[in-house]
């Protein structure tokens, strides 16, 4: 395991049981280098959205638990925001409570040639996604999907 992924699990364990007693789900966590340097990135949600408010305290009860575990031993930048309309499936949870909604799965291996599928969201059984594409039930290993996300219709008639 490399020292990122390592310090990316250990973050999640500590930040996660202190944003849900806020009353928000901390949905996923980056941990990566960009070119303006290291990148701390929480995306958060609660029932009816987040505010600017929300991220706001959250960044700055996040940014005094970091200092005080020193964790992190390099400058980084600490964003926190909301998942957006596109939110990444992240938990086996989330196939459930998304049932019915239109989703973009990437695939780490292929099925039938194919590493992507969009589609209505079926659930998830055991450790089986299903998902309808293109009229047929298709079910994935969840330890084969690589990224998911919403992928909402929007009309502006």
């Amino acid at each position: 395991m490399t020292a990122e992924i390592n310090l990316k699990e250990k973050l999640k364990t500590l930040l996660e049981p202190v944003i849900l007693r806020k009353n928000m789900e901390l949905v996923d966590l980056e941990w990566r280098r960009e070119r303006t340097g290291w990148v701390l990135r929480l995306f958060i949600d609660k029932p009816g959205g987040v505010t600017i408010g929300d991220c706001t305290k959250i960044s700055e009860l996040v940014g005094k638990i970091l200092d005080k575990e020193n964790l992190i031993h390099h400058s980084y930048n600490l964003e926190v925001s909301s998942p957006g309309i596109e939110r990444a499936l992240v938990k086996k949870e989330d196939y459930e409570r998304f049932k019915g909604e239109k989703v973009k799965i990437i695939l780490k291996n292929p099925i039938s040639g194919r590493k992507s599928f969009t589609g209505i969201l079926l659930g998830v059984k055991e450790n089986l996604v299903k998902i309808r594409v293109e009229e047929k039930d298709l079910e994935i290993l969840l330890d084969n999907i690589k990224k998911a996300h919403l992928k909402p219709e929007i009309s502006f008639k």
